[in-house]
């Protein structure tokens, strides 16, 4: 599979699940263990997503050419997998918790839409059918050793 088409397909899936969210948010009072279980799907998401991002496509992003736009990616990587941290540890009941899954949307929405209209066409450009297909698979195979924590993601680190 091409590798953009593999990542706006993750994103696909993690915006799904943000609309879940907000529609549980609109019922009120939604059982806290129906929020929880919906952030952590987010968390493997987007946690797994992101190390295939910064392990595999960004490196490659980088050597063709949009460097500035990839250094923008990782730190804004930095930001969402600190907001998923607190989430995995906070309790869903917690006054705060809905607050910070807006906040972890918004940045991730964010991402995701410099990404699709500015990164993605500019690397498409860059690097060519063969490579994206290379990517691709490199990326499916990193799925499967992608680290469960979100600050096991490189970009979890100061200066990363």
């Amino acid at each position: 599979m091409d590798a953009i088409v593999l990542l706006k397909n993750d994103h696909k899936t993690v915006e799904k699940l943000f609309k879940q969210f907000e529609k549980l948010a609109k019922q009120g009072s939604p059982d806290p263990k129906a929020k929880a279980d919906l952030v952590a799907e987010m968390i493997q998401e987007l946690t797994t997503h992101t190390y295939i991002e910064e392990s595999v496509f960004y490196p490659a992003a980088k050597a063709a050419g949009p460097k500035d736009e990839v250094l923008e990616s990782v730190e804004e990587h930095h930001m969402v997998v600190w907001l998923l941290s607190e989430l995995g540890g906070l309790d869903p009941a917690d006054e705060s918790y809905d607050a910070k899954v807006r906040v972890l949307m918004e940045n991730v929405r964010h991402h995701v839409k410099e990404e699709e209209e500015e990164l993605f066409p500019d690397v498409r450009k860059a690097v060519g059918r063969k490579l994206l297909q290379d990517l691709g698979e490199q990326m499916e195979a990193a799925k499967k050793e992608a680290p469960s924590d979100p600050l096991k993601v490189s970009s979890a680190r100061a200066g990363a």
